[in-house]
């Protein structure tokens, strides 16, 4: 059995999904520190041909806050959810397939999520099931009892309550992990690297790396299936 780990992130680029798609079982670390300026209340989309920041704004919360405890804020006077939605409207209604994958993104925008752990893990389920990929998805808070762990350490422990035969991480963790202290505990470690991903996006010169909410509004669900596709497991 292959499993990935990562922290929930809303929308993320398409590499994201393509370790989902490269596990059967996949754990959403909620339960480690929120880090603003991250990935977890952000991502980027194609605005007037080039890439801009969309944000869900959380509240104030301590500096060591995990992700699961974290609100989002929508306090008085707080009317992002309809400006994000016009904005993604505006800027996408003559893609494609708008008409396929805006109710998705309503879904999860407009949903009734007050946490924003429990917003962006919606927003990979939604993904996954539009593109029929089928993982398992996890929550660390409410499985393992090991968040007393750190790094490499704490991933190993996982593993082993899943009875992982393999765990495959992002290309960019590879200088955090030793293959060596996997393999003593019977796992295989893999390390997944994206090839490039280019589609038409209207008549402007590609943008790299925008939220998977650009490769959906761009792509057929075939095609992005087929996107889903281009890594190298190594």
């Amino acid at each position: 059995m292959k499993l990935g780990i990562m922290q929930p992130y809303l929308f993320p680029y398409i590499g994201y999904y393509q370790l989902m798609h490269a596990v059967d079982r996949f754990v959403v670390a909620d339960d480690v520190a929120f880090i603003k300026g991250g990935w977890i209340n952000r991502n980027r989309l194609l605005i007037n041909g080039a890439a801009a920041y969309f944000t869900v704004p959380v509240r104030q919360h301590r500096v060591d806050a995990l992700i699961k405890d974290v609100e989002i804020d929508d306090g008085p006077g707080k009317r992002w959810r309809n400006r994000l939605l016009k904005t993604i409207t505006n800027f996408y209604r003559r893609a494609p397939s708008f008409d396929a994958v805006y109710p998705l993104v309503e879904c999860v925008i407009g949903g009734p999520f007050t946490r924003i752990a429990d917003m962006a893990r919606a927003s990979l389920r939604e993904v996954c099931d539009y593109l029929a990929t089928p993982v398992s998805i996890v929550a660390s808070s409410a499985a393992y009892g090991n968040a007393h762990l750190k790094g490499q350490e704490r991933v190993i422990d996982t593993c082993r309550v899943e009875r992982a035969t393999d765990y495959v991480n992002a290309i960019g963790g590879r200088a955090l992990y030793s293959p060596e202290a996997f393999l003593a505990n019977g796992i295989r470690l893999h390390f997944l690297s994206t090839q490039p991903v280019e589609y038409p996006q209207f008549n402007v010169p590609f943008v790299p790396s925008l939220s998977v909410i650009d490769v959906l509004m761009f792509n057929p669900r075939a095609q992005a299936r087929e996107l889903l596709k281009r890594y190298e497991l190594a």
